[in-house]
């Protein structure tokens, strides 16, 4: 029902922007074209200048009522630098946009045709066009330089005391793998996938591989470097880390990497939002398929003592995909039977 009103409103605006037109046009008519003309520009210019008005207040009022209220604050020391550098090319932007803004909607009301005036003819001025496109240039330039020194520091080296974790995509979910004590990942085979134990094609004869276990949400350390190796199954996925202001591409047969230092346990993040139920979100940020908004897992962050007993409970992927293969149990010897003749001594001093 609510639909259909909503709809009806809709026709009904239409129908009343339609009747407006038509009384414009008679109006017009009555009043002569060229009348009519300079009271419509007298109205649009009127307009022009609310629009503008009452656009500026809605942006403010947008971001107001939206900063800091979508993902917080930044939940890793690379996602400091790149909120740092948002803030600075939205202010050098918004300066740009209030003040283009302002001239765009302030000209047409003040030079709107007037009776007597003519439109001045401006074709060429070299200064003028040099200014609007060095300074644009420069400015672009530097923000650019920015951006690549945070991408450098992304994707270079991990400080040699990171754990790493390595994250595959398919359609749609996420494979997480964590080495075994001796923190090395095993090789892995593209033919040897195996959905039941096997999904991301450990090479068994790598004896790396002997304590490579799978996860199905990521756990890390605070405080703790970490490095991703970063790959896929099928097609193009993005490892999306909003909260951590970072995301990658996974690409099949190219592994990529990045590395980040977690600042908050997700214990810290549900006091910090005052939302008891706040996960950290690993989302697949390039589409890649129907299942693309569900493709989604989870990110838990924690102290040192808990990921460690966490990490001691976890059972190798070998063991898992060998547990068909493991030796049965010998049986248990029967006991000899016990002597008749007491048996039947035992069930006569019963019925007495």
């Amino acid at each position: 029902m609510s639909g259909f009103l909503a709809v009806l409103v809709v026709v009904l605006i239409f129908v009343v922007i339609f009747q407006i037109s038509k009384a414009s046009e008679y109006v017009s008519i009555l009043k002569g074209e060229k009348n009519a003309r300079s009271q419509s520009n007298r109205i649009n210019g009127f307009l022009l200048i609310a629009f503008l008005i009452l656009g500026l207040i809605g942006v403010w009022w947008c971001n107001d009522l939206l900063k800091d209220k979508i993902l917080g604050e930044a939940a890793s020391d690379h996602g400091e630098g790149i909120d740092q550098m948002i803030y600075v090319t939205l202010a050098i932007t918004g300066i740009v946009f209030v003040a283009t803004q302002i001239l765009l909607f302030w000209f047409s009301f003040k030079y709107q045709e007037k009776e007597g005036r003519k439109a001045f003819y401006y074709p060429h001025n070299n200064k003028l066009e040099l200014l609007w496109t060095a300074v644009p240039a420069i400015v672009l330039t530097v923000l650019v330089a920015f951006g690549i020194r945070h991408w450098y520091r992304i994707t270079s080296d991990a400080p040699k005391d990171a754990m790493v974790v390595e994250i595959t995509g398919k359609q749609f979910n996420w494979l997480i793998r964590y080495p075994g004590k001796d923190g090395l990942m095993g090789r892995k085979n593209f033919h040897l996938i195996n959905e039941i134990n096997n999904p991301v094609g450990q090479d068994w004869e790598d004896n790396l591989n002997k304590d490579d276990f799978m996860a199905t949400e990521m756990h890390l350390v605070v405080g703790k470097p970490v490095k991703l190796i970063i790959g896929s199954r099928d097609v193009i996925h993005d490892v999306g880390l909003p909260h951590f202001r970072l995301k990658m591409d996974a690409v099949p047969g190219i592994p990529t990497t990045l590395w980040f230092t977690p600042k908050f346990t997700t214990k810290q993040m549900k006091e910090k939002t005052g939302n008891p139920d706040f996960v950290y979100e690993i989302s697949c940020d390039q589409m890649c398929g129907v299942g693309h908004y569900s493709m989604k897992a989870n990110i838990i962050v924690e102290t040192q003592e808990e990921f460690d007993a966490w990490y001691a409970k976890q059972k190798s992927q070998y063991d898992i995909a060998h547990a068909d293969d493991a030796p049965a149990a010998p049986a248990t010897e029967a006991k000899p039977a016990a002597d008749s003749t007491a048996a039947k001594k035992v069930v006569a001093e019963a019925k007495h």
